[in-house]
């Protein structure tokens, strides 16, 4: 029979070897880096093109955070959401301005912030990103509005203002008044 030490160091070099990474290289810095920019940029030209790849991108639990406040999402739920501008063929188109990259030491784990030229302006972005061995996959990604300062007084009131009226009346999908409540001007 094995004795304890036996079983043990067995099940030891088992485990470290199943977690080794498949490449013992890791890429460098710079070209890790060039890396995720790739896959990053490749993802938002997927929705400027609405092309379904872009969901595949996500994690399956992967959460995407818009920037209306009821907009947190699992990948489906987002998918969902997104499916009538996919079909149009007519979803968004961002691109980075600039981004700063970090990422774990085993690369295992990327963390990303951006700025970005959207049809809303621009707008800022942070992302997490798994690296699978084979890829990236996109665990968490929150965008925002970029609102200066200088303006932030006059969005709270408006915020205030609308969530105060319970958004009666506002077209959800547009953030217009409907004709109804116009003729009641």
């Amino acid at each position: 029979m094995r004795s304890l030490a036996t079983t043990f160091a067995a099940a030891a070099a088992t485990v470290v070897l199943f977690a080794a990474p498949a490449h013992a290289q890791l890429p460098d810095a710079a070209e890790f880096t060039r890396q995720v920019n790739a896959f990053v940029d490749g993802w938002h030209d997927d929705a400027a093109h609405a092309r379904p790849a872009y969901f595949d991108k996500i994690a399956p639990n992967g959460v995407y955070i818009g920037t209306d406040k009821s907009e947190v999402w699992t990948r489906d739920q987002f998918k969902a959401w997104a499916r009538p501008h996919f079909e149009a063929r007519k979803a968004w188109a961002f691109t980075a301005q600039k981004r700063n990259v970090y990422f774990s030491s085993d690369r295992r784990y990327v963390w990303f912030d951006e700025q970005l030229n959207t049809q809303m302006g621009t707008c800022q972005a942070s992302g997490v990103l798994r690296n699978t061995g084979g890829g990236f996959l996109i665990e968490h990604y929150q965008l925002s509005l970029a609102v200066p300062n200088a303006l932030v007084g006059g969005f709270s009131k408006a915020i205030a203002e609308f969530e105060g009226k319970g958004s009666k009346g506002m077209d959800k999908d547009m953030g217009k008044d409907t004709d109804k409540d116009k003729k009641a001007k």
